[in-house]
């Protein structure tokens, strides 16, 4: 693959290769697990052949609780306490830029010219073009009115299991695609941090488990990863581009909210409540502090439903806002809930507000929040989300069976959240907003 050169990297894309096999052993579920899943999954909607074709061999029915086991370290011939979170000392919000610095700092590369004066034409209409500050850039490109849209982003570890840290690091780049209103990526690119801690053993099973999980993605989301860049560095990190070449009507510019709008959140927030929950497991004192508002096995629970929360496509909410005439959308992820519906305010054409109501939430993750006192901030927006939910500006007529037809075709609920009312192009959440407990209720041997 181009940009892959180094000799380790050779290395470990064969291991990727070699270990196929082992690596399916220790992650899936037994055969007869997986028969099942094949069972109830093809009762499901039709979907890609590429998507179907991934789903079936990993055995990836949502509402299965025991379909992935918990990454076992000693399975693959390391030390019982490995733990891939520990060779970054950042993760989730702490990892990024602060938005008001980004902003300050991002000046410098703001075109100085109008954009309007910049804009391409084809057959005398004018093409849109999107640079800095939003989900995906969209540069019209020479040739008969197509646009190349492409985005970027990587991250450092967030959860213990090297094959899933790959699938969440892909669906996150994925996902600024699919807020834009682009279903298809043409090309990805892999961009991969080797951690200079790991010992050779560790090295040679993480990174060719991530790898694996990233292609694996990319083949869900119908796309192939064709190259991309691999270096040493102190932190492991995982992550990603991708590019599409696109016409007009593939893409929705995130600039029409009306007065009248509802908003719509396709994923429960607390991923980031939930994955701290469960590293403080081994941490006695912190484990204390939260321990009174839930349980163990609540937090396991909560820890597998970020996962398969954060491993999950956007794709077909990004299907849906065609059919159901999206004005705007953005995708929720380390700036919290808030920080992002701010940002997809300020970026309206209309004097418009944002005024969430409601806050879905991974099951008791609100509690453990709470109990966190101003740690996460969960219930005023900032906690961080990874590879979270669209936040979608639908007309108000539509918001209603857009939440229905996601539940239809994916299995997987959608909440309306707030309203677009007249404003100055800001967004807040109300005092005491509603707290959504998701799922409303636990269901024997499912996860959602």
């Amino acid at each position: 693959m181009a940009g892959y050169g180094h000799p380790y990297v050779i290395h470990a894309a064969n291991l990727a290769q070699q270990q196929a096999e082992p690596v399916r052993v220790a992650h899936e579920q037994q055969q007869q697990q997986q028969q099942q899943v094949m069972h109830q999954y093809q009762q499901q909607g039709p979907q890609d052949a590429l998507a179907q074709a991934a789903q079936l061999e990993l055995g990836q029915n949502p509402n299965a609780l025991a379909i992935r086991r918990p990454f076992d370290p000693t399975a693959h011939e390391l030390e019982a306490n490995f733990r891939l979170t520990r060779f970054a000392d950042l993760k989730g919000r702490g990892c990024k830029v602060p938005q008001e610095v980004l902003l300050k700092l991002l000046e410098g590369l703001q075109d100085d010219q109008n954009q309007e004066e910049h804009s391409a034409h084809f057959m005398h209409v004018p093409i849109p073009r999107i640079g800095i500050g939003m989900d995906a850039s969209i540069t019209p490109l020479r040739h008969s009115g197509l646009s190349l849209v492409q985005t970027t982003d990587f991250f450092y570890p967030l959860v213990e299991d090297p094959y899933m840290q790959g699938k969440i690091a892909c669906a996150n780049v994925l996902s600024d695609l699919y807020a834009m209103g682009v279903t298809e990526c043409d090309n990805m690119l892999m961009l991969l941090a080797v951690s200079t801690k790991m010992t050779e053993k560790e090295r040679d099973v993480v990174v060719p488990l991530i790898m694996r999980g990233f292609k694996d993605c990319a083949l869900e989301a119908g796309t192939t990863v064709t190259g991309g860049q691999t270096v040493m560095n102190p932190w492991c990190t995982i992550g990603g581009v991708g590019t599409t070449i696109c016409q007009p009507n593939e893409f929705i510019i995130p600039d029409s909210a009306v007065v009248g709008d509802v908003l719509v959140l396709t994923k429960p927030l607390g991923t980031q409540v939930a994955l701290n929950a469960h590293q403080w497991l081994d941490q006695p004192e912190r484990w204390n502090r939260i321990k009174l508002v839930v349980s163990e096995e609540d937090v396991r629970k909560a820890y597998q439903r970020a996962m398969d929360s954060m491993a999950r496509l956007n794709r077909t909410a990004s299907r849906l806002m065609h059919k159901y005439n999206a004005h705007a959308a953005t995708d929720v992820t380390g700036f919290g809930l808030l920080g992002h519906a701010q940002a997809l305010a300020r970026n309206q054409k209309a004097e418009v507000g944002f005024v969430i109501h409601n806050l879905p939430v991974i099951a008791k993750m609100a509690a453990v929040g709470k109990a966190c006192g101003n740690m996460f901030q969960l219930a005023q927006g900032n906690s961080a989300e990874t590879s979270g939910g669209l936040l979608i500006c639908l007309p108000r007529e539509q918001a209603a069976a857009y939440c229905k037809d996601m539940q239809k075709v994916e299995g997987y609920q959608a909440w309306i959240i707030g309203i677009v009312e007249k404003g100055n192009r800001t967004a807040r959440i109300i005092d005491k907003p509603r707290v959504i407990e998701v799922p409303a209720k636990e269901k024997e041997g499912e996860l959602w």
